[in-house]
C-alpha cells in the first residue's frame, strides 16, 4: 500500500507475517483491521498500543494520495475530512503518531491544527 510516491506501507504483524510484505490496500486493510480486533481484545486499553493508530493513519494517507478525487466526484469529502480531522486532533492532542509518521499529510495536517 502507497501514500504517494514516496511512501510505501508493508504489512507484518510479527506473529503470522513476521517479514513485511507488500500488499494492496484492500488486503492491507484486511490485515490492519483483524490485527486491532486481536490488540483489542489482547488488551483492552488500546491507547497503550500506539501502533494501532500509526497503522490507521497510514490508511488514511493512502486514501488521500490515491482515492480522493473519486472520493470528491461522490461528493463525499466532507465526511472524509471531518473523520480525519477528528483522528489528526485526537492522536495529536495526547502524542499518539511520532511526527515523522504524519509526513505524508503534512500540509493538510497544518491546515487542520494551524486553526487550533
Amino acid at each position: 500500500m502507497t501514500a504517494g510516491p514516496k511512501y510505501e506501507y508493508r504489512w507484518a504483524d510479527g506473529v503470522q507475517i513476521k517479514k513485511p510484505i507488500r500488499s494492496f490496500c484492500t488486503k492491507y486493510v484486511e490485515y490492519l483491521m483483524d490485527w486491532i480486533e486481536v490488540q483489542l481484545d489482547v488488551n483492552p486499553y488500546f491507547l497503550r498500543n500506539l501502533t494501532i493508530f500509526k497503522r490507521l493513519f497510514r490508511v488514511y494517507a493512502h486514501i488521500y494520495h490515491s482515492h480522493f478525487q473519486k472520493i470528491v466526484n461522490l461528493k463525499e469529502e466532507a465526511h472524509l475530512n471531518t473523520c480525519f480531522k477528528h483522528f489528526i486532533l485526537f492522536t495529536c492532542e495526547f502524542g499518539l503518531i511520532d511526527k515523522k509518521e504524519l509526513a505524508p499529510l503534512q500540509e493538510l495536517i497544518e491546515s487542520i491544527i494551524v486553526p487550533y
